[in-house]
């Protein structure tokens, strides 16, 4: 007899978003959590564009929003000789939030429909608990430690250390969203690759509440001093009176002079924590074996240039929730869970790659011998860090045995640049409704087969496939002109995560076989039963 249907390790915003998202599909979900309480330090500052697209979904984007960085707030990035600077080396102008939902709103070019949001860890994960704590879908438990699981033919069983005493749960899958040190990961057996240690750092919190009223050069969201050896960096939280600062201190202490100096400015302060951390850049070898997954910072460790660490394992956890929801529920074939790995790990590796990249890029303007030199790098390289929509919410499951293929290479997957498109694979662009809705709010959490343009070809026997195979499938006529151009075809399938599984201005000429290879029915492009 299962307690849960899904364990989920560790109570971080990946495993908080995966419980989510389970619940909204009426899965059971219990998330332990080896700390008593939820993290008290910065961490990450900031939701990306795809990650505030999937909030939306949850029907929380608002609530993240009134919690974090205010709408009005400028996103700008700063080089400068200090924080009292009258004028900075570089400035790099980004909208807010207010100024960029405007904008979206005035545009129906096909871009994402929700800007970042800047809003630090301590602030979002009690918050995500908190919704967490009102489904009744959901249990969850702090002070309990998943110390070892053992699994078999129907579901695994998993010891537990608890403030009580010992314990004992058993669900049909665990997913480990427990960190670096992942114990679901090193029980399995999966080894990390990639560049481990780099580099340590330390990140210091301090309390300012007047510095980002008094800052000359004008209010942001990065300020980068140039002033070696450290190159302090200086990022404002979410409630504009607390701030970090990373560099490479020798101590602790140190932290707070480096933060003084940086000010140069007679601003008061108070340190209120400071925590060393290591850089890495690994991509776990797989992740999964069995009914056991390994998401976010348990399958991939970014440095956290460019805000891939945590939006990576966000991508994670709504990737792999429809596939685990549609397994219990019956009618998800043996390769919808097969999936997972193949469509997530390959993003695992690019992002790790654009990691790097942007960090490579941090440490060419900072070895500048001029300033002018250093002003024309930091302008180039910055923009890789900062101007990288198309890593954000461009990704394509390249490959994937879930998406109908199309002949040639297709669009670049890598393209830093945000380009909408439907290719299968790639994740369906935002288009705004003649009757000003958003398409994707009108979505569902099953398949949504579109039928553009003014008559599109009858798709009753795809219909009739993908319903005899149980999925849930809703059919959405979009007679919207500016839809049909931007989705380049007539009829486009779109699967619960919002990535297209299949495309065409005709019915396709084999719906068994779209049906069965999008339901997972296929494994080593072979239909099972077929």
């Amino acid at each position: 007899m299962q307690d849960t249907q899904v364990l989920i390790v560790g109570a971080g915003p990946v495993g908080l978003t995966l419980a989510l998202d389970l619940a909204r599909r009426g899965v059971r979900a219990t998330l332990v959590e080896k700390n008593p309480t939820s993290i008290q330090l910065p961490k990450m500052e900031r939701c990306n564009m795809r990650t505030m697209e999937i909030f939306r979904r949850l029907g929380i984007a608002e609530t993240v929003r009134n919690a974090g960085l205010p709408r009005e707030s400028p996103m700008d990035v700063f080089l400068a000789d200090s924080m009292g600077a009258p004028q900075p080396i570089v400035h790099l102008p980004y909208p807010s939030v207010a100024v960029a939902k405007a904008t979206i709103a005035a545009n129906n070019d096909g871009r994402p429909l929700e800007p970042y949001q800047l809003i630090s860890q301590y602030t979002l994960e009690p918050l995500l608990r908190s919704i967490a704590e009102t489904l009744p879908e959901l249990t969850i438990r702090f002070s309990c430690e998943m110390t070892s699981f053992v699994e078999d033919e129907t579901g695994v069983t998993a010891s537990l250390e608890t403030d009580t005493g010992p314990d004992t749960i058993r669900a049909a899958y665990i997913v480990g969203c427990d960190g670096g040190a992942s114990t679901v990961r090193k029980q399995l057996g999966i080894a990390f690759s990639g560049q481990g240690r780099i580099r340590k750092l330390r990140q210091a919190l301090f309390h300012a509440p007047d510095l980002y009223e008094r800052i000359p050069m004008g209010k942001g969201r990065h300020y980068h001093i140039a002033t070696r050896p450290f190159f302090p960096f200086i990022i404002i939280q979410d409630s504009t009176k607390h701030w970090t600062l990373h560099a490479a201190a020798e101590s602790d202490a140190e932290m707070t002079e480096i933060f003084r100096g940086a000010l140069d400015m007679d601003v008061p302060f108070e340190t209120l924590s400071v925590n060393e951390w290591t850089q890495h850049l690994l991509c776990a070898d797989s992740y999964r074996t069995g009914r056991a997954f390994i998401a976010g910072d348990a399958a991939h460790l970014v440095i956290p240039t460019g805000g891939l660490g945590m939006n990576t394992g966000v991508g994670d956890a709504t990737d792999l929730s429809w596939k685990l929801a549609a397994t219990l529920a019956g009618w998800g074939g043996p390769g919808l869970l097969d999936s997972y790995e193949t469509e997530r790990r390959q993003i695992g590796l690019r992002n790790v790659r654009a990691s790097g990249a942007a960090m490579d890029g941090r440490t060419t303007w900072r070895a500048a011998e001029t300033r002018e030199d250093m002003a024309k790098a930091f302008d180039a390289e910055q923009r890789k860090v900062t101007e990288i929509a198309g890593i954000e919410a461009g990704y394509r499951y390249v490959d994937s045995p879930l998406v109908w293929a199309e002949p040639g290479a297709g669009p670049d997957p890598d393209n830093r640049a945000y380009v909408p498109t439907t290719w299968p694979g790639f994740r369906l662009p935002h288009v705004w409704l003649q009757d000003g809705t958003a398409l994707h709010d009108r979505l569902g959490f099953g398949y949504t087969l579109l039928q553009l343009g003014d008559a599109p070809a009858a798709t009753d026997a795809l219909e009739r496939e993908l319903r005899a195979a149980g999925a849930p499938l809703e059919v959405m006529r979009v007679p919207d002109v500016r839809a049909r151009e931007i989705y380049e075809r007539d009829l486009v399938l779109v699967r619960p995560d919002l990535h297209v599984a299949w495309r065409g201005d005709a019915p396709p000429d084999d719906p068994q076989a779209v049906a069965a290879t999008v339901t997972g029915q296929v494994r080593s492009g072979r239909a099972i039963g077929v």
